[in-house]
């Protein structure tokens, strides 16, 4: 998923509202951060293989450090204790630690068996990009809930839409655009995106008086 990871966040930073929207975007999205540094230095792998899904090109061959629930689980843990450790106690560490995992869980709906449980397997994944139509209504459902959820507790600014219609074009962009021309683009590319979107949720979700 792409979005509907994004959505997760949307709804996390209502719910929690001690995190901002970077950090929850950064929480939900914490496993394809570290992925594209991990594919690029070689411990994770992925091919580019078009056809492998009907929605994606990506043969995701190797990720047990990023993308599997052990893996998961520790990251979630780090993030949370980070979060814990700068804020001190707070309940929305519990609620960032499940927003990291949620993305394991979102990667199972959406992958084809592909997706470990340690790092060696079992592998679990349901397959929902093996239906273009069925991954866009998804997708699409999950994000257009929790931007209504979200907008119907703050007052979003300007910015905020400018961000939603940019992670939609990318989105659109990653379904029907060409595939990367090699492993090594896809992966500063995936970096470039997070350095585009992570300051940007910041800046978007900055101070609002929040609807009564």
């Amino acid at each position: 998923m792409f979005i509907g990871h994004f959505a997760v966040g949307l709804a996390g930073r209502r719910l929690a509202p001690a995190a901002s929207l970077a950090v929850w975007f950064l929480a939900v999205q914490l496993l394809d951060v570290l992925w594209p540094f991990f594919i690029l230095s070689g411990l994770e792998q992925v091919q580019i293989d078009p056809g492998n899904t009907a929605f994606t090109p990506l043969d995701f061959t190797s990720h047990p450090i990023s993308h599997s629930l052990v893996g998961a689980l520790v990251w979630a843990t780090l993030f949370a204790g980070g979060w814990m450790l700068l804020r001190g106690r707070s309940s929305a560490a519990w609620l960032l630690f499940v927003g990291v995992v949620s993305h394991w869980l979102l990667d199972v709906v959406s992958h084809r068996p592909d997706v470990p449980v340690l790092p060696d397997g079992p592998y679990l994944g349901l397959g929902l990009w093996n239906s273009v139509a069925l991954t866009l209504t998804v997708e699409i459902a999950m994000f257009a809930a929790a931007i209504v959820f979200y907008a119907r507790a703050r007052r979003p600014r300007l910015s905020f839409w400018l961000l939603i219609a940019l992670l939609f074009v990318f989105y659109l962009g990653s379904a029907f655009g060409p595939p990367p021309p090699d492993v090594k683009t896809l992966g500063w590319t995936a970096i470039a995106g997070f350095f585009i979107i992570v300051p940007w949720a910041w800046w978007a979700d900055r101070a609002r008086p929040v609807r009564t």
